[in-house]
């Protein structure tokens, strides 16, 4: 019963799971289609970034308020920062593995969204 029960979780998890890519949630296609849909996808999760963010700096500034402290903002921004450049150097990566190839921009776009829709989910801890 209990590899029944696993076996149906797992069924209903799994197209989650394929659709995790963001290449693959912009379904078949040529590679202008799909490299189109990826790009339209990192603008709205990039946005979605940006709106967090602002969430959790606000959070962050009424923390220092109440604390009396400065430390929460500066440090927020340092970690956005050093997140912004990671996101860059490890897309770049992704992308030095497609070889050259022509679907580099999807991989590298599919990184950004990728890295950006878990960044999004971290500042929303943070935003009380």
């Amino acid at each position: 019963m209990r590899v029944l029960a696993a076996t149906l979780f797992l069924l209903t998890c799994l197209p989650s799971i394929v659709l995790a890519d963001p290449a693959t949630e912009c379904g078949g296609g040529s590679q202008i289609e799909i490299g189109s849909c990826v790009a339209d996808t990192l603008q709205r999760v990039d946005a979605t970034v940006d709106i967090y963010l602002g969430f959790a700096v606000r959070s962050a500034a009424e923390l220092d308020e109440v604390t009396g402290r400065t430390t929460a903002v500066p440090a927020l921004e340092a970690a956005q920062a050093a997140w912004s450049t990671y996101r860059d150097e490890h897309c770049g990566y992704v992308g030095a593995t497609f070889g050259g190839g022509s679907g580099t921009g999807i991989g590298i776009n599919s990184c950004r969204v990728e890295l950006g829709r878990s960044r999004a989910a971290d500042l929303m801890r943070y935003a009380q």
